[in-house]
């Protein structure tokens, strides 16, 4: 059974959620919270696997939210909801440790299976949209390393051989499993087993913030 918190100011939003995760065999909505300190407060109390989370509350908002319950080091999981598929806000809450981030007005389908997705810990957004997110928002980035001096390299990236730096340089560049197998010649089972490689050395919690990793550390440079 997948525990949900659902964190939304607006009651029907809240009550249109409730509805379609109560009606699957395999979920339940352990509470809901109207704002970000009520989810923080929520998640402590039932350490929910999901927070479907909304990036513009009153008083404490989404973003700083995923922040605090990512920093508490609960299993939780944030899957950010947002009215634009590019908000800027949603890129800010990616970095702020969210596995993935949905438009309110997707398909229930796709709203579930994204649920289910970053409850099994993989993340939501396809390696393509996320690449076009950080692209568009690439300004929220620490400036260039090419109009300073040189800073020493990134130390998540010391424990890397040569093959997983390489591979989560095309992950950075929105290449899926598939296509690092066929451009690379490996089994995508290898692929599999070096993107979980790379998670567990970097620290990074899924593949969108394996995404994020590559922008931070300059192995990929927006298109």
């Amino acid at each position: 059974m997948t525990t949900v918190l659902i964190a939304d100011d607006q009651p029907m939003q809240r009550f249109g959620f409730r509805m379609l995760l109560e009606s699957q065999d395999d979920m339940t909505v352990v509470g809901e919270a109207s704002n970000g300190t009520e989810a923080i407060r929520l998640v402590d109390r039932h350490h929910p696997d999901v927070v479907l989370m909304d990036i513009r509350m009153p008083g404490l908002d989404g973003i700083e939210a995923t922040r605090r319950i990512v920093a508490a080091g609960d299993r939780t999981r944030i899957l950010i909801v947002t009215t634009f598929d590019l908000d800027e806000y949603a890129y800010d809450g990616l970095r702020a440790g969210a596995s993935g981030f949905l438009v309110k007005d997707a398909q229930p389908e796709e709203l579930l299976a994204g649920i289910r997705a970053v409850a099994s810990g993989d993340a939501v957004v396809a390696p393509s949209l996320t690449r076009r997110l950080l692209n568009a928002y690439i300004h929220h980035l620490p400036a260039s390393s090419a109009t300073a001096d040189p800073e020493p390299e990134d130390p998540r990236l010391a424990a890397l051989t040569e093959r997983e730096r390489e591979i989560l340089t095309v992950i950075g560049r929105g290449w899926t499993n598939t296509e690092i197998a066929e451009r690379l010649h490996l089994a995508e089972s290898t692929v599999k087993t070096h993107v979980g490689r790379i998670l567990a050395k970097t620290g990074a919690r899924d593949r969108v913030q394996a995404v994020i990793l590559a922008y931070d550390t300059q192995l990929v440079a927006p298109a």
